[in-house]
């Protein structure tokens, strides 16, 4: 799971924006962001350094704490 989501509505940036930056399909982007695909850790550090977060944020712990 990842919080891709979550980080693009509390900055205000649209799918569109992030596919183009990516250079993904929005189709793919989105995927990304409904949790229904995994970006690659590569593309997973790109989308951390395009919205300017520590790759720790966009990761949901599966750790019950």
């Amino acid at each position: 799971m990842n919080r891709i989501k979550e980080v693009l509505e509390e900055k205000g940036i649209k799918q569109i924006w992030l596919s183009e930056k990516l250079n993904k399909s929005y189709n793919m982007v989105n995927a990304y962001v409904q949790n229904r695909r995994q970006p690659s850790l590569f593309d997973l550090n790109r989308i951390a350094d395009i919205l300017e977060v520590d790759i720790k944020e966009l990761i949901v712990s599966n750790i019950k704490k």
